[in-house]
């Protein structure tokens, strides 16, 4: 049985799967005959994954629903026959094997999927005393979120030298990660996984968009002092502040509703006139002339603290990326579902 979904992290693709295996296989029928192909995939692969539906995660998908479901300690659900119903009632036969068979290739690579339920305190604990070579590889197959989080909990003078083994990874044997993958799993009492991947600079980008500034300056000037080439390869596939001005409106809104006031300013310090464009275009016509004003009697500042504003609003952005909100995209990502 795979261990529940925590409603904190859930991604729109989680939220509209559970959604979808809460309301029953007629409504989510007629739903998913409106999706396209790649929502439809999207979709059907997290509902395979889920076993019972917790109250927790129904409210995080809607709090009407928690209600009626009031005092249950779980749903129990059959993701995999359910999905099969959904899309062999709707769909025509070619399309739904092709999709069940992007389901199943996708749930046999992914290794250490079931890291998204564990203590990440716990979790880089266990991993903190193997050989660096072994802490990239687990890192460049963790979903990118959890080995950010673990890289901050590596000791400072051994964050570079494990960002430059991730960088720097090479196609692994799909029988060596799933033996790691199984005894790690094993050691935590975790739930399940298999898979083979490669690591490289992509992977190393997303793993260090995830972390606080603090561990992106260690990382990055280990990087420097060893290949100038490949850490000026790292900051142009990064997503960084100026970066936001592609995103659209709608998600420019929403960042800037969890961003302080004094943040703001500062961020614009340094910004192009394409960005400050940006920002005022999604602000309200009193909210733009006071951060005009604010900007104009602003004296000097340190370029530290604009450095570190423009990474607080960074951060807001992927915070609400991750969890569904708006998608960024960005150097060197595909788009994103939500």
């Amino acid at each position: 049985m795979v261990e529940p979904i925590d409603p904190e992290k859930m991604t729109g693709a989680q939220k509209a799967a559970v959604f979808l295996l809460a309301m029953g296989e007629a409504y989510a029928g007629k739903i998913m005959g409106r999706m396209n192909d790649r929502e439809i995939r999207d979709i059907a692969f997290e509902m395979s994954k889920i076993d019972f539906i917790s109250p927790e995660m129904l409210e995080a998908v809607s709090i009407d629903f928690v209600e009626r479901f009031e005092g249950e300690s779980k749903m129990v659900v059959e993701g995999g026959s359910f999905l099969k119903n959904v899309i062999s009632g709707n769909l025509d036969s070619d399309k739904a094997e092709a999709i069940f068979n992007d389901v199943e290739n996708r749930k046999r690579a992914l290794p250490f999927v079931w890291s998204r339920d564990v203590n990440i305190a716990t979790l880089a604990g266990y991993i903190e005393g193997e050989h660096p070579q072994t802490i990239a590889m687990v890192l460049a197959h963790m979903p990118a979120e959890i080995a950010s989080e673990i890289l901050m909990f590596v000791p400072d003078d051994k964050k570079g030298d494990i960002a430059l083994r991730v960088a720097r990874l090479g196609q692994i044997s799909e029988d060596v990660v799933r033996d790691v993958d199984r005894a790690l799993k094993n050691e935590l009492s975790g739930a399940v996984g298999p898979g083979g991947k490669a690591g490289g600079l992509q992977v190393l980008v997303d793993i260090i968009n995830g972390v606080d500034k603090a561990t992106e300056d260690v990382v990055m000037e280990f990087v420097e002092e060893d290949s100038a080439e490949m850490a000026n390869d790292i900051r142009n596939m990064m997503f960084v502040f100026e970066d936001m001005v592609s995103i659209d409106d709608r998600a420019m809104r929403e960042i800037l509703k969890k961003v302080e006031g004094q943040q703001l300013t500062y961020a614009l310090k340094t910004a192009t006139d394409d960005m400050k464009d940006k920002i005022f275009s999604n602000l309200s016509q009193r909210a733009g002339e006071m951060l005009k004003d604010d900007l104009d009697t602003m004296g000097p500042v340190r370029l530290a603290e604009v450095e570190e504003a423009q990474q607080a609003i960074v951060r807001a952005a992927k915070e609400l990326e991750a969890d569904g909100t708006i998608a960024l995209g960005g150097k060197g990502k595909d788009d994103v579902l939500v």
